[in-house]
């Protein structure tokens, strides 16, 4: 993988980049549509390269490793081909997945004993098979094990949280550089930042990462529980310390508001399952805020869903006929309120990258976040 830096902000940490993968060129800052186990919910693949033009995708370790499976996988010649997806993919490693099974698993400097959440069968992770299971599935960028602690730990749990993720990222890294992709393309692991809240736990982490110097690092933990503010916090102490010629991705964050602050603190990687999930309930995100389309004051409404015409669904469907589809449970109305909120996050990072070359990313950063955050 190759990560060039193009244009910073003169007045943020805002800035464009490339990365380019085997699979094909990102351009960056970037959101990823989340595929967990090998599908973005609701949306084809069609609607990804051709309306919306997803760069990248996101497969889940954790759900791949026990639906299919990895002979399945390995059989088919890994996600990419299981798939019928030619373009870059990022896995995480499940330690998410683990930590949000609080009361079916249970840790060990080992790894993680676990249930799944299918049948209650036990399996365990451990930093060498998930960095073996990641191999199998094939995708172009690979996350370390990590342990992913509450936003509301206690100091002392952070610490010790801390402690195994770093000694597990220290096996991740042997294994990995011991072993060799599977498919004929080159594959990058991540790091994970973690350190919950505490800005000395998150420095340590940071500056532990940093000294690995892998091709691209990741900050998890976030957006777990703790005020934003805390959160924005975090990521200035970690890209503080972080190397700027590497690409920064932050783990499962978040809301449109959140993406572009993060995006000024020098992010340049973003993920969440917010658009699809929020869009089968009927919450889209529009230029001028958040709407509710089972209101009863979109039943008239024949306007387009986004005035600026921003998506595909925009140009075909009114606000009126998407409410309809929601009010008469007919499963189109979640596919389009879906489809129109991964396009309004690509549509948002595309403009955020465009204004960090017009020099004005900071202007048009402080107007968007009040839009974002009105309720319509």
């Amino acid at each position: 993988m190759d990560f060039t830096v193009e244009i910073t902000d003169p007045n943020s940490s805002a800035r464009t980049g490339r990365i380019v993968t085997d699979h094909g060129v990102i351009e960056t800052p970037i959101f990823m549509p989340v595929g967990t186990v090998g599908s973005v919910k609701g949306i084809s693949h069609r609607e990804l390269e051709q309306d919306i033009n997803a760069e990248i995708i996101l497969g889940n370790t954790y759900h791949l490793y026990l639906r299919p499976g990895l002979e399945v996988m390995r059989e088919a010649g890994g996600l990419h081909k299981f798939i019928s997806w030619d373009r870059p993919i990022l896995t995480d490693s499940g330690g998410f997945q683990v930590f949000s099974l609080a009361a079916n698993r249970k840790l060990t400097k080992e790894g993680a004993h676990f249930r799944s959440h299918i049948d209650g069968s036990k399996h365990f992770f451990s930093p060498e098979n998930v960095m073996d299971i990641q191999r199998t599935i094939g995708a172009d960028i690979i996350m370390a094990f990590d342990e992913c602690p509450p936003g509301t730990a206690e100091f002392d749990y952070a610490r010790k949280s801390l402690d195994l993720t770093e000694q597990w990222l220290d096996r991740c890294i042997d294994r990995f550089d011991s072993t060799q992709p599977l498919y004929g393309h080159s594959q990058t692991l991540f790091p994970i930042v973690q350190g919950c809240v505490y800005p000395e736990l998150r420095k340590r982490a940071a500056e532990n990462i940093a000294a690995k110097g892998r091709e691209g690092n990741a900050i998890g933990g976030l957006s777990v529980g703790e005020p934003a503010e805390v959160m924005y916090q975090m990521i200035e102490v970690v890209n503080e310390i972080l190397p700027k010629d590497k690409p920064r991705y932050l783990m499962g964050v978040g809301t449109p508001d959140n993406i572009l602050e993060g995006i000024a603190r020098g992010v340049d990687m973003f993920d969440c399952v917010m658009p699809t999930r929020n869009g089968r309930n009927g919450m889209l995100f529009t230029s001028e805020g958040i709407i509710n389309i089972r209101n009863q004051k979109w039943r008239n409404d024949f306007s387009p869903i986004d005035s600026l015409g921003i998506t595909f669904a925009d140009s075909r469907y009114s606000k009126a006929y998407l409410r309809h589809l929601f009010i008469s449970n007919e499963m189109l109305g979640p596919q389009i309120a879906s489809l129109h909120n991964l396009g309004f996050y690509l549509w948002l990072v595309r403009q955020a990258r465009e204004h960090i070359k017009q020099g004005d990313f900071t202007a048009w950063k402080n107007a968007m976040v009040k839009k974002l955050t009105v309720r319509l």
